[in-house]
């Protein structure tokens, strides 16, 4: 992981600020900025998703599982043991499982019903969803909203 904490570093970019009189940047103040959680949260998912399976050799030294794939680069993360299933409900590694959560049913990423539910299937049940709506704003200084009520099919993990 220490080279992957080094490779987050990399993405940190050189951020500056000018002091001085009527914006004259006779003092510059520099300092490093580590890059905004989004981009340093998809580097590290990306890693993820392309880690390699190791296992200990004969001679106490790791080598790939798959020697089909390429051998893997300082940069890249590797693992030895294999994810716990987050499909089923856990207790001893904290995984609350997948069953009962809200699912998306026309998305097909992670909030999809098909990838959240693990192909277990999904039960559908009708809900009242409370929103603002219909908001005007006052002179002076205040907006009003009135409160509507739909009628929406959820999707839920079976």
């Amino acid at each position: 992981m220490e080279h992957n904490l080094q490779a987050v570093y990399n993405l940190a970019n050189v951020a500056c600020k000018c002091h001085g009189v009527s914006g004259s940047c006779s003092l510059k103040t520099c300092w490093l900025q580590l890059a905004d959680f989004r981009r340093v949260g998809e580097f590290l998912k990306e890693k993820y998703d392309s880690a390699a399976a190791m296992r200990v050799g004969r001679k106490g030294k790791l080598e790939l599982v798959d020697k089909r794939f390429n051998t893997p680069t300082p940069e890249d993360l590797v693992y030895i043991d294999q994810s716990p299933d987050y499909c089923l409900r856990n207790e001893s590694t904290g995984s609350l499982g997948t069953t009962g959560r809200l699912c998306n049913k026309t998305s097909e990423g992670m909030d999809g019903c098909e990838l959240m539910c693990c192909g277990r299937g999904y039960d559908q049940f009708k809900t009242y969803k409370h929103e603002r709506c219909h908001c005007k704003f006052h002179w002076c200084c205040y907006v009003k909203c009135k409160r509507c009520t739909t009628l929406v099919d959820q999707f839920v993990c079976k």
